[in-house]
């Protein structure tokens, strides 16, 4: 067996002009993940991460190695899901940013999970394929080995929900408790993945590091 360390990458920008890059807080979670590994000697075989600039940035904080990069492990598009599945909408009030998108974006993402099919969108159904064609490819490197993967909310989400064999919806469910920064650890073989531990913060000792978004 093989063991799989999956990190969300490090709070990010979501409101800026330039949303793909982490904040100051997402750099000193990254920082943070970085000096818990030094401490406890660990060390990886393998290191993936997804093409997304927020995603490589963090492992190059957290490992400071060259990775793997893949699209099978890039965010859904999140853009895409609001633009043609939200009603309009304005975030004027910076202060309750948070809670106001996330009363836009809950149904817009049930909207998309229904959706077959979609002309400019990747749909539900393409987006977990994609994933889990990255999942093949990890389970087709061989056995005994050590390997982390720097990737966004929604993979991690379609990894835990293939783990326990759980049903769509669930995606949904674990995707909006996914923490940044975040370790969720597995097991795999060819043949299996099993899930060990999800959405932890053992690097993260304050309060004001522990973020959603």
């Amino acid at each position: 067996m093989s063991t799989l360390t999956v990190v969300r990458h490090g709070q990010a920008r979501p409101f800026d002009p330039n949303p793909d890059q982490l904040s100051e807080l997402g750099e000193l979670q990254a920082r943070a993940l970085a000096e818990y590994w030094k401490r406890l000697g660990v060390a990886f075989d393998e290191v993936w991460s997804g093409t997304l600039y927020r995603q490589r940035q963090t492992a190059a904080l957290a490992v400071g190695t060259e990775v793997v990069a893949s699209e099978d492990w890039n965010e859904y598009d999140a853009n895409g899901i609001l633009h043609n599945f939200a009603p309009p909408y304005e975030l004027e009030d910076a202060a309750d940013r948070n809670r106001k998108f996330q009363k836009i974006f809950e149904p817009a993402m049930l909207a998309w999970l229904a959706a077959e099919e979609h002309a400019t969108v990747e749909t539900w159904g393409a987006f977990r394929s994609r994933v889990l064609r990255g999942l093949r490819r990890l389970q087709d490197g061989g056995s005994n080995r050590s390997v982390v993967l720097f990737t966004s909310g929604g993979p991690i989400s379609v990894l835990v929900q293939a783990a326990i064999g759980a049903a769509e919806r669930s995606f949904l469910e674990v995707n909006w408790r996914v923490r940044n920064c975040s370790i969720s650890e597995f097991t795999f073989s060819k043949d299996r993945l099993s899930l060990d531990s999800f959405n932890s913060l053992p690097h993260v000792e304050t309060a004001e590091l522990r973020t959603f978004r």
